[in-house]
């Protein structure tokens, strides 16, 4: 607040003190420093990149507290609409979830995130065509053997329905066609590791967790590299998205424009496989639609 002149009578003196009061719970102290708790809620494609920039983010506001939670982007979404998390994340656009009014909400790009067919690595496959790939899934395809690989049952591993991961997958990948009935776990990380384990699982991951734990699947021969993404010549991404209801608080947005410095943009998100909004040659609406960025 302003200093305010001595001719101020001292009634006025005790309103500003009073107004100064209510800027803190806003998310300011009266040195100017930040503080505040943020929840973020959502997509468990963008938790590890959110987890890492937080506790950056604190390292420079130790005043502000972050609580960084998964459960799908379409909880997220939720929960950030009816205030129970402050921030949404979700790998979906929020005009893509049913039930959601996506008017009320403000969209922060943050990052781009490619998703990728994976398999157990004893399978015998690293490529398959699109409708090889929905004919897996689908229940059409139940031997990896009728794909060139071992004589092994497929075994599906699938996101909730309340996955962003899922929605894009479903979407790029499957062309929209239903899954087949399979495994169905909340997290990457375990999706991850039941697909290490069980003999001849496959399922998908965000590019941020792929590793030697799984074997990667190209598609029609294209690698989903971050060069391939962002080109669009591999077609299975989607935005990393934080919501907010309406503006952000103070602590709030400065954590949004954290994320877009380039300490974070460069320093993490490049490092941990996701790729910078910014990079992308092209760009993609809610409804799908691909454009050459200008």
């Amino acid at each position: 607040m302003k200093k305010i002149a001595s001719i101020f009578i001292a009634g006025v003196l005790s309103l500003g003190m009073m107004l100064t009061g209510c800027s803190n719970d806003s998310g300011d102290n009266a040195d100017g420093d930040l503080s505040g708790l943020i929840t973020t809620v959502g997509s468990t494609a963008m938790q590890p990149l959110i987890e890492q920039a937080s506790k950056k983010f604190i390292e420079e506001n130790p005043k502000v507290q972050i609580q960084v939670q998964g459960g799908g982007s379409g909880t997220g979404l939720s929960q950030v609409t009816t205030g129970a998390a402050t921030i949404g994340n979700s790998d979906i656009f929020a005009e893509e979830k049913k039930g959601v009014p996506a008017k009320e909400l403000v969209g922060h790009k943050i990052a781009v995130v490619g998703m990728a067919p994976v398999v157990n690595a004893e399978v015998g496959v690293t490529n398959l065509t699109k409708q090889q790939l929905i004919d897996i899934f689908t229940g059409k395809i139940t031997n990896w053997k009728d794909v060139g690989g071992i004589d092994q049952e497929v075994v599906l591993v699938n996101r909730p329905k309340n996955s962003g991961t899922r929605a894009t997958f479903v979407q790029y990948a499957l062309d929209g066609n239903t899954e087949a009935d399979g495994i169905t776990e909340e997290s990457s990380g375990t999706v991850r590791k039941i697909i290490s384990e069980t003999p001849g699982a496959i399922g998908y991951l965000g590019t941020s967790y792929l590793n030697d734990m799984v074997q990667t699947i190209k598609l029609d021969g294209v690698e989903p590299t971050n060069e391939n993404i962002i080109t669009n010549e591999y077609p299975v991404w989607a935005y990393q998205h934080m919501y907010t209801k309406g503006e952000p608080d103070p602590a709030t947005k400065a954590f949004l424009d954290y994320m877009m410095t380039e300490d974070i943009q460069i320093g993490v998100i490049e490092s941990m496989k996701y790729i910078p909004a910014s990079a992308m040659l092209i760009d993609r609406d809610a409804d799908g639609k691909v454009t050459p960025k200008a």
